[in-house]
C-alpha cells in the first residue's frame, strides 16, 4: 500500500534539528521524498507499523507532529501531480 507521511518538527534548538534529521532518515529507509517534509512509502502492514513506531520514538509529541495518509494499493488513481517536479512511480526501480 502507498502511505503518505508528512511531518512538522520544531527546529528552534539543535536537539530539534537533530530530531528532524532522524525523522527524514527513517522516512528515507521506507520511501521517497516528494516534498521537503513529505514522503511516499510503499509498505506492507508490518512495515507501516515499524515506520510508525520508529518515528514515534523520535518525535517530541509536545512540539512535533506526524501525519500518515493510507492511500491503499490502488493509489495511482488517487494521486494527482501538478507543477514543476517531474513525477515518478515510487514502485519503479531507482538507479543511484
Amino acid at each position: 500500500m502507498l502511505v503518505l507521511v508528512t511531518y512538522d518538527v520544531v527546529t528552534k534548538t539543535p536537539i530539534g534539528r537533530k530530531r528532524l534529521r532522524k525523522v527524514a532518515k527513517i522516512c528515507e529507509n521506507f520511501g521517497i521524498r516528494v516534498q521537503n517534509s513529505v514522503f511516499e512509502c510503499v509498505v506492507d502492514a508490518t512495515q507501516f507499523k515499524q515506520l510508525q513506531l520508529a518515528l514515534q520514538e523520535i518525535i517530541d509529541v509536545e512540539e512535533d507532529s506526524l501525519r500518515f495518509y493510507q492511500l491503499g494499493n490502488n493509489y495511482k488513481s488517487k494521486v494527482i501531480h501538478i507543477g514543476a517536479k517531474e513525477t515518478f512511480n515510487v514502485e519503479d526501480t531507482i538507479i543511484l
